[in-house]
């Protein structure tokens, strides 16, 4: 897939567990996600997950480093790394 399609792809995913009072559009691609107040930090295991089933990224043998996974433009990159 290309990095367009799966951006569209995080961010539908994104919109399914965003705070609904804050837009997922409201939040520029490099900004924390966490901060910015679109998701919690529970969200971030979620996205996790996703990341796991949807692209087929093995946390297990990598490990999970939080700050790869805070803004759209980061977890992009790591998609990118695994694909």
């Amino acid at each position: 897939m290309s990095r367009a399609s799966n951006r569209q792809a995080l961010l539908a995913f994104i919109e399914t567990i965003r705070r609904p009072d804050l837009a997922a559009g409201a939040v520029d691609e490099h900004e924390n996600l966490v901060v910015a107040g679109l998701i919690d930090s529970l969200a971030v295991l979620q996205i996790v997950l996703f990341l796991e089933s949807e692209f087929s990224i093995n946390f297990a043998s990598t490990g999970v480093d939080p700050g790869r996974l805070y803004s759209v433009s980061s977890i992009l990159d790591l998609i990118d790394q695994f694909g």
